[in-house]
């Protein structure tokens, strides 16, 4: 065996974990070749001391971090930085949206030696390779690193087949965390197992951090592959339920009923993202067969009701408006719940636009509760990516905004914030747009609390819908200080922050 390898997945959340399905897929590249040792800052009381502990045997040589916006940034900059300071011969690798997003800023901080660029279940294992027996590494696909000043990105390699590759090592990881302990309980059931099914997606909106990496291409497991993986989490460690973190789930109707054929009988809740203007064409088979296989919610990207907006936003399919209100009413049909997310405060030509398109969408999103009361709605303040090319993106810059140079800064508050999507930091958005989103979105939440979070009570639920009826009914979002007080105090939460 080579020197082994130090896999670490940053905290991302206080209380929830989920497996770490993109470090142990990168194990999962690995297994057999080299040994490897996963820490995973979720469930880890001082996760630097335990990576100190394998380092400072001496046995390895590379350490691999999967880095996304956002909370992960709070232990990946700082232990990354110390990691190399301490043990100068380590490698130090790269990935996830992030990593891929802000590659400069991270090649540029003297910490970081190579990024993977996109999937790196081939990447991964051939930069190792090349490093062990010295060779160069400009003929691996999917890499970015700097020689010299300039940074060098490689050629995109094209999507694998999901099927060919080896599953992941999940009984490995149980000896390292007890992965039950991995199956938590949510909205959807008891012991609640997170699972990608799939790479990527077809389309290129111009505010997704996706489009980039993948460059508008999708490849899925099989119905029959993705089944498979359930049943071992379900007959192992007893899973009743899984989140799909594809990024979008239901790219192909003939898969999702096909899987849905399969898992019917085992009485598993799920829940998947996906595009409206896509599931709007499944037949209505296949979406009351998607309900009788336990599907109780998709997650939609909306983003607006302004059909002028959505094609800034190059959606890239045929949402509109008038569609996103049809396919509300139904999914009540079928009794799936539609989580749709809206992007307020996207870019214009002045602030009166602005504003004007705030106010729009938040009548829209009125709109929408009338045409189905349950339908779920998460609010995200516009923030961009760097979707280079794009009309919306070209805007942005054109605005003056720019993202942080050093990845240092990317720990200040207000960039934290920002990759959570509630604080912007944009030259368009002024503190009465804002105010005015975060205002709307306490009212909302308030008059319609979301079904995911289970801890609330049926008397909380009563209480702060009456309190907060005759703002919502009324328009009058301004101040809602009593309402935010209730939410602080029974820990309100929110899906699209911690999700279910």
């Amino acid at each position: 065996m080579n020197k082994k390898i130090l896999l670490f997945n940053p905290r991302s959340s206080e209380r929830k974990y989920r497996i770490p399905n993109s470090v142990l897929q990168v194990a999962a590249s690995v297994d057999g070749i080299y040994d490897w040792v996963i820490v995973d800052g979720n469930r880890e009381a001082d996760p630097y001391d335990k990576i100190q502990s394998y380092l400072n045997t001496g046995k390895f040589q590379y350490v691999g971090f999967t880095v996304m916006p956002g909370p992960q940034l709070k232990q990946a900059i700082p232990f990354a930085k110390k990691i190399k300071e301490t043990y100068p011969g380590i490698t130090m690798i790269w990935g996830g949206y992030f990593a891929t997003n802000q590659h400069k800023s991270a090649l540029s901080s003297g910490y970081v030696d190579y990024v993977i660029n996109g999937p790196g279940d081939y990447a991964f294992p051939q930069l190792l390779q090349a490093l062990d027996k010295g060779e160069p590494v400009n003929q691996i696909q999917n890499l970015i690193y700097r020689e010299n000043d300039t940074i060098i990105k490689t050629p995109k390699a094209e999507l694998v087949d999901y099927d060919k590759l080896p599953r992941l090592p999940y009984s490995k990881l149980d000896k390292m965390y007890s992965l039950e302990n991995y199956l938590g309980k949510t909205y959807l059931g008891t012991k609640t197992m997170a699972y990608n099914s799939s790479f990527g997606c077809p389309f290129t909106c111009s505010f997704c951090a996706v489009v980039p990496i993948y460059e508008a291409r999708w490849k899925g497991k099989s119905a029959q592959g993705v089944y498979e993986d359930v049943m071992l989490l379900k007959n192992n460690w007893g899973a009743n339920a899984i989140e799909f973190y594809d990024n979008n789930f239901f790219v192909s109707e003939k898969r999702v009923t096909e899987f849905c054929n399969l898992i019917k009988k085992h009485n598993m809740s799920w829940w998947g993202e996906g595009r409206i203007d896509t599931v709007h064409k499944y037949s209505d088979e296949s979406l009351a067969l998607m309900r009788e296989s336990g599907c109780k919610m998709i997650f939609f990207g909306a983003e607006t009701g302004n059909d002028e907006v959505l094609k800034k936003m190059d959606k890239g399919g045929t949402q509109t408006g008038k569609q996103i209100l049809e396919f509300a009413a139904r999914m009540k049909k079928f009794d799936i719940i539609p989580e749709y997310s809206f992007v307020l405060g996207t870019p214009g030509d002045s602030r009166q636009q602005v504003m004007k398109q705030v106010d729009e969408d938040i009548s829209f999103i009125k709109q929408v509760k009338e045409v189905n009361p349950d339908t779920e709605i998460i609010i995200y303040v516009y923030s961009p990516v760097p979707t280079e090319g794009s009309e919306m993106y070209n805007q942005v810059l054109k605005s003056g905004f720019r993202f942080p140079e050093k990845l240092e800064d990317w720990l200040k508050n207000d960039w934290e914030n920002f990759d959570l999507r509630k604080n912007p930091l944009t030259p368009w958005l002024t503190p009465e747009m804002v105010d005015k989103i975060k205002n709307f979105e306490t009212v909302l939440n308030a008059y319609y609390p979301t079904v995911s979070d289970i801890r609330l009570k049926s008397y909380q639920r009563t209480i702060i819908k009456n309190l907060s009826r005759f703002r919502y009914k009324n328009n009058l979002y301004q101040s809602p200080f009593e309402l935010k007080a209730l939410h602080k105090l029974w820990k309100y939460r929110q899906p699209e922050i911690q999700g279910f």
